[in-house]
């Protein structure tokens, strides 16, 4: 039963893992037009399937196999940033995975100060997915509850930054979240890609203008 407890732990939002900083784009989209709560349910589903599913999903697993060869992880790494062209999603998944990798070192979950050092030595460049992979393996979570803690996450990322916005309220959140679960199901259950590779162009380029914005209530 400790599994699916490791998953609950890590998917809740109390985690500190910084991730209430960033709208991945929401914001700069809400700022161009109005969305509605169906438009905002067919924008993660975008992001679940042209996102999580073929390049976060993809780094997450493929960073879980290879711990705790964390040379092997690095150059993964490496093929994230690479692939990840968003300046302001790079930056924002860099930080995420600081932020998490933080608190593992001081939780003193397996690999997590080693990895920490690998970044800080700027031998990787610490994107999220892949600090994922390393202190859930460490942390004792299960290959399946690691896909659908990190997918359940960005659900909630963007349901959260949505009630925060005014774009939806907290119940029409919910109610969209529960509705992209099966969703999520689908997609974790689904072969995994060999490559990493991400289509969300009106994300990336609401994210670009908004990193040009003066008053912004999130960081990307």
């Amino acid at each position: 039963m400790i599994g699916p407890l490791l998953a609950i732990w890590q998917a809740d939002t109390a985690f500190p893992s910084g991730g209430f900083a960033f709208s991945n784009g929401l914001e700069g989209l809400a700022a161009e037009i109005e969305l509605s709560e169906g438009d905002l349910e067919g924008v993660i589903e975008g992001a679940l399937r042209r996102r999580w599913a073929t390049a976060d999903r993809v780094a997450l697993l493929q960073a879980y196999e290879r711990t705790p060869d964390l040379a092997a992880v690095a150059a993964l790494d490496l093929e994230v940033e690479a692939a990840m062209v968003s300046e302001p999603f790079r930056t924002g998944s860099r930080r995420n995975g600081a932020s998490l990798l933080a608190a593992h070192a001081r939780i003193g979950t397996p690999y997590a100060s080693e990895w920490q050092a690998t970044v800080r030595a700027g031998r990787a460049p610490g994107h999220l997915a892949v600090a994922q992979g390393v202190v859930w393996r460490g942390s004792g979570l299960e290959r399946e509850g690691a896909a659908l803690a990190s997918g359940y996450m960005t659900i909630s990322a963007y349901a959260t930054a949505a009630v925060r916005l005014g774009i939806v309220g907290a119940v029409a959140a919910q109610a969209t979240v529960r509705r992209l679960l099966p969703v999520l199901a689908e997609l974790a259950a689904s072969p995994l890609p060999d490559n990493i590779e991400s289509f969300s162009p009106r994300l990336e380029i609401a994210a670009a203008r908004h990193a040009r914005g003066d008053l912004r209530l999130f960081s990307n």
